[in-house]
Order: C-alpha cells, then structure tokens, then sequence
C-alpha cells in the first residue's frame, strides 16, 4: 500500500500505535482501517470498543493524541504501553512523546525507518516477527 502523507498521520492512533504497522490493518480479509477511521468497516469489537480511542478527552483535544489528556498516561495507556514494549517492540508512550515534542512529520520519518524490513525495506507487522513480503524473520525474540 502508498498511503499520502496525510493517510499516514491519520494512521496514527491516540494512543500512539502506528495502525500501519498492525495486523488488523494489513490483512486483506477483515481489513481495518486504523482506529482514526471509519468505525463502520472495523470488525473488531476490542477495536470499537477501546476505551482509549473513544476517551471523550482526546475526542476533545486539538490533536486528537492522549498526551493532551490531563490524566495522560492513564492506567489502560500504561498497560498498553506495557505490553507492546514486552511483546512487540514498540512503546505507545515513547511514541508519544516523540509526537509531542519533536511533531507528527518527524515521527513518521522515523517509522518508516524503524519499521522497514532489513531484507527487502517493506513495512513490517508490529505483531508478527516475519516479514509479510519476504517471509525473513524480523524479531528473534517475538513471541
């Protein structure tokens, strides 16, 4: 997929995950769109019903991200946090921070590098330690 500029920064959720990078939204059955999108063609009901994404807060809030929230981090960002960073390599919050003081443009350029697959520079999934395009296994200590 060449998502514009504009999908990519739609793609990032509140709570800081990279939709890009999930498996929900590179599947081609059951596809999702990403948590800022169309609620209509989600099939997940973790997905509609995460509280972060429809915290009345950041609903609110001029960019839409939890760091505006004044009880940022919340305890459910913080176990989010927690198990992305154990499991799947990836940190909500840093993420966040990162959007927060250095911007959504910078973070994105990041992303690209960071998430590009070694072997063959696809974008890889969050979720899974291989490579959706070339199979080469990404992570060795995924689960």
């Amino acid at each position: 997929m060449h998502e514009s500029k504009k999908e990519l920064q739609n793609l990032i959720a509140p709570c800081g995950m990279n939709c890009r990078l999930c498996m929900a939204y590179q599947r081609e059955k059951k596809h999702c769109n990403g948590c800022n999108m169309d609620d209509t063609l989600k099939t997940s009901i973790s997905c509609l019903g995460c509280i972060i994404k429809n915290c009345p807060t950041i609903k609110n809030s001029n960019s839409g991200f939890c760091f505006e929230c004044e009880k940022y981090p919340c305890q459910r960002l913080k176990q989010l946090d927690q198990r992305y960073s154990l499991k799947y390599h990836m940190s909500m919050i840093e993420n966040l921070e990162t959007i927060k003081q250095k911007g959504l443009a910078y973070f994105l350029d990041k992303e690209e590098i960071k998430w590009a697959c070694p072997k063959c520079g696809n974008i890889i999934c969050v979720h899974r330690n291989i490579c959706p395009n070339c199979q080469s296994v990404v992570f060795k200590d995924s689960e």
